[in-house]
């Protein structure tokens, strides 16, 4: 594999103490957005070589996280290997020190003033000039605030976005424009207190969210409804299904659950392996065709 770690300097002058790695595989690079260096790791696995291309799953780390500290809880590099997709960590910029992710254009709902959907975009470009990636096949994952990212990626750059993927997150008010049928997944603990799972005055809940999305997508109102109560902790999983280009909603909901990254297992899959599981079954277009 390769792996890259592109470190820039902050929005303001805070000294950092991000994460480095020991890896011999690894080298410090700098991507500038708007004059402002940013910064992502980057995964390429063993199996890549250009001859055909591949996906992309970009993953954003929670309000004051690392990015590759991130990477190693919320680790997708097996899955990279196994199934040949380019896995990206982006790095989120200082607010009140400590990094976050402005998921909302400037508005009421926007945490600050950064342009994190540009540096996005200008990240997806980087990567396509470098890598024969498939554009159709860009996927947006997110834990926390970063799950914030996805939705508001979904919401505001669908051109780019084909599926997404939050772990504990939720999704702000900013909603639309989003330009296709959008196939979302939603895993969240009910004892998240945090991002409570039936929302407070500052948070969408969980079941509002989903009720977004199946109403954008038209999919069944009526879940297909399965259980899993064989490990450390109950979990629930909904499927609202058969929308339009064959999209469809889906949540875990972990009993007592809190607000992590869960390591909890669902019928033998861990919830890397449960997001690609559903992401990788779609492009822009939606189900794809095997």
């Amino acid at each position: 594999m390769t792996l890259v770690f592109l470190i820039g300097s902050c929005v303001n002058s805070e000294t950092k103490n991000y994460s480095k790695s020991d890896d011999s595989t690894s080298n410090f690079q700098t991507i500038i957005h708007e004059g402002v260096n940013r910064e992502y790791v980057l995964y390429v696995p063993d199996s890549y070589d250009g001859s055909f291309s591949v996906p992309v799953v970009l993953n954003f780390h929670g309000f004051s996280g690392d990015a590759y500290q991130y990477m190693n809880e919320a680790d997708m590099r097996i899955l990279s290997e196994s199934e040949n997709f380019i896995l990206i960590y982006p790095q989120g910029l200082y607010l009140d020190g400590e990094p976050h992710w402005n998921a909302c254009p400037n508005g009421g709902d926007n945490k600050s003033e950064v342009d994190d959907f540009g540096f996005i975009e200008t990240l997806i470009e980087e990567i396509s000039s470098n890598y024969n990636i498939d554009l159709e096949r860009i996927y947006a994952v997110g834990y926390s605030n970063g799950g914030m990212m996805a939705y508001g990626l979904a919401n505001h750059k669908s051109e780019l976005i084909a599926a997404v993927a939050s772990v504990s997150g939720a999704m702000l008010d900013c909603t639309g424009p989003t330009l296709h049928p959008m196939p979302v997944i939603h895993l969240h603990g009910t004892d998240d207190l945090d991002l409570p799972y039936n929302g407070n005055n500052y948070y969408n809940s969980v079941q509002n969210t989903l009720d977004y999305w199946i109403n954008f997508n038209n999919t069944n109102k009526e879940p297909i409804v399965n259980f899993d109560n064989s490990g450390e902790i109950e979990i629930e999983h909904y499927i609202y299904d058969n929308g339009n280009n064959s999209v469809s909603v889906e949540h875990y909901k972990y009993i007592g659950g809190y607000h992590i990254w869960f390591m909890s297992t669902f019928q033998g899959q861990n919830t890397s392996e449960l997001v690609w599981g559903f992401l990788s079954r779609y492009d822009i277009n939606g189900e794809r065709s095997f």
